[in-house]
């Protein structure tokens, strides 16, 4: 792994070098590689854990407004501190594995799921000079490793030994596959209107007109396609209060809960990042520094995310898979036919 970042290499270089001094060995190119590999893995850890605690405050206070509550008020100045405390309050409950659990499977589902998700990161530009791996083919290595997320969904229901959780678990997966081909579709034509897969380029070929506005239909379909990804309302078939009690989180306890709260709001950072780079421009027009630029776009994109949770139902699964496959399917065919008539022919 090569850090494609000026600074955390510098940095990186110097304490490489500091350390290599004190220990009296000659450093190499690895120690300093390795460093750098740290050194982006806890900016990426802080940014994770900044960006899920603030999303839970923002999300709980703006369900709050939109219910006519207040929202968490308790502690902190507007409640901020509300979800540290929730966080300790789970982290302290006790840890338990059901009975007909396997143990083998079961604990080690959401922890693996939450380190594709810090992988994926690896490979998405934060600015031009911050990004892990920059690589020509970045994007599909970005969603290689998110097609693992229905089996990693399914495994933690179904090891829980709990049927409800065994039913919900599969009812993902079902709706996952539905539209992870438009997904694909939709990516390949971003890939075509950019010459490439390279998540950098795909940026950069933004510069001048976002791809929102030279694919507004492929932009709609993205959104809705990642929402169900996402699986946020209203396509958070995973739990259906009537049917399925919480999902495949039925049997789950208190620190585990706290992990999924974790892993929902790293998933929607990561879809509306994705969203950003693809078709927003990523951070082009540079009005501020690129990465507050981005960091602006990814806001509010998560904002709209998280309007869509006040302002739908939840859609039934048969609805679900017919809006995926009998909808958007074939309006993705045709956003790419269209597409490579255009732009690319």
């Amino acid at each position: 792994m090569q850090i494609s970042s000026p600074a955390v290499s510098h940095y990186a270089a110097i304490a490489g070098s500091i350390i290599s001094s004190r220990l009296g060995i000659n450093p190499g190119a690895n120690i300093p590689v390795l460093i750098g590999i740290i050194i982006f893995f806890i900016i990426l850890s802080i940014l994770f854990s900044a960006a899920s605690y603030i999303y839970g405050w923002i999300e709980r206070k703006f369900i709050g407004r939109a219910q006519s509550r207040h929202g968490p008020t308790y502690l902190g100045p507007f409640g901020f501190l509300q979800n540290f405390a929730d966080l300790l309050k789970l982290a302290t409950k006790e840890w338990f594995i059901p009975d007909n659990a396997d143990r083998l499977i079961f604990p080690f589902m959401l922890p693996i799921a939450i380190a594709i998700f810090v992988l994926v990161l690896v490979f998405l530009p934060f600015s031009p000079g911050f990004i892990g791996i920059n690589t020509p083919l970045g994007l599909f290595a970005v969603f290689v490793l998110l097609s693992f997320s229905p089996l990693l969904f399914f495994l933690a229901g179904w090891s829980s030994g709990n049927k409800f959780s065994s039913i919900s678990a599969q009812r993902s997966v079902v709706l996952m596959a539905s539209y992870e081909v438009p997904l694909f579709i939709i990516v390949v034509s971003v890939a075509m209107l950019a010459g490439g897969y390279g998540i950098v380029s795909i940026v950069s070929a933004q510069s001048a007109r976002w791809f929102a506005i030279s694919m507004p239909l492929a932009f709609v379909l993205f959104l809705v396609v990642m929402v169900a990804e996402l699986e946020r309302q209203p396509f958070d078939l995973r739990e259906a209060d009537s049917e399925l009690i919480a999902g495949w989180l039925t049997d789950v306890n208190a620190p585990f809960y706290a992990l999924f709260l974790l892993l929902d709001y790293m998933r929607l950072f990561v879809g509306s990042l994705i969203i950003t780079l693809l078709f927003l421009g990523g951070w082009y027009p540079v009005i501020f520094a690129p990465f507050v630029t981005l960091v602006i776009k990814v806001t509010l994109v998560s904002f709209l995310i998280m309007l869509a949770r006040v302002t739908f139902v939840r859609m039934r699964i048969d609805q679900a898979i017919r809006l995926g496959w009998m909808y958007i399917t074939p309006l993705a065919l045709l956003s790419m036919l269209v597409t490579f008539i255009i732009f690319v022919r």
